[in-house]
């Protein structure tokens, strides 16, 4: 069994990030940039698939600038067999990101797709729903725990009232959340070794879409600095703030 895992080159979570002065966008000159975490885990996912005997190869997938190819060789190094990069200086949006994975997905035919539920900078949580929806497949989201059986996969999924278990007949496109897995520590042999692995890169005319991008971001700013909080001396203080200040009640 064949397994695509798109990742996502993003700011670090770590970093804390600013908008630019003239507001067109986050300011991400000289920040660390990683892997998208939900992508993380879906690669750890379809590592051990592979472990486990039920997969036979792992393709990692990214769209984006050419420095995207230290987000592949990260997946490569946690164990992907080789790696596809979709080579654009120009903003790819969640459609945009969805075809140009369809194309891909015609041309090496898996039988599973896993990718994050969402990257930690747009927070779009819409690429893997189009990608199942352009390309007629089951899908099952925010996935908790996965298993392949009998040419279906198993996906517990958390949902708002509790939790759901669904079956979905491969190919199929999982979007995984945070409790799906504990990603590997990627050691120092691994990185090696993830250098000698192929490498392959493209670009979307190759493919035959149109990454043109349907929204236009008027303008980016910061959220504004919390004030400060004050003490009161009782209840009947605090009631009294609530209505005449915050104007809750």
């Amino acid at each position: 069994m064949k397994i695509l895992v798109p990742v996502k080159r993003v700011v670090d979570a770590n970093v804390k990030v600013s908008a630019k002065s003239d507001g067109t966008g986050v300011d991400i000159a000289n920040v660390k940039m990683s892997i998208n975490p939900f992508d993380e885990i879906a690669v750890e996912e379809a590592v051990r698939l592979k472990e486990a005997g039920v997969a036979t190869e792992v393709i990692a997938i990214s769209a984006g600038v050419v420095q995207a190819q230290e987000t592949l060789r990260t997946a490569l190094a946690m164990g992907a067999d080789r790696a596809i990069l979709i080579e654009s200086n120009e903003e790819l949006q969640p459609l945009a990101v969805a075809k140009l994975l369809k194309a891909l997905l015609d041309k090496e035919v898996p039988q599973l797709v896993i990718l994050g539920k969402q990257a930690i900078d747009d927070d779009s949580n819409q690429t893997g729903q189009m990608l199942a929806a352009l390309a007629g497949l089951p899908q099952a989201t925010f996935a908790s725990k996965v298993s392949i059986a009998d040419s279906r996969a198993v996906v517990e999924r958390e949902v708002d009232g509790g939790a759901e278990t669904l079956s979905v007949v491969l190919p199929a496109v999982i979007t995984t959340d945070l409790r799906l897995n504990e990603p590997r520590y990627v050691t120092l042999p691994n990185i090696m070794k993830a250098k000698k692995k192929p490498l392959e890169t493209i670009k979307p005319e190759d493919l035959g879409v149109d990454i043109t991008p349907r929204l236009k971001t008027l303008k980016v700013t910061e959220a504004p600095k919390r004030s400060a909080g004050m003490k009161v001396p009782d209840v009947k203080t605090l009631v009294e703030k609530l209505k005449t200040d915050a104007k809750v009640l």
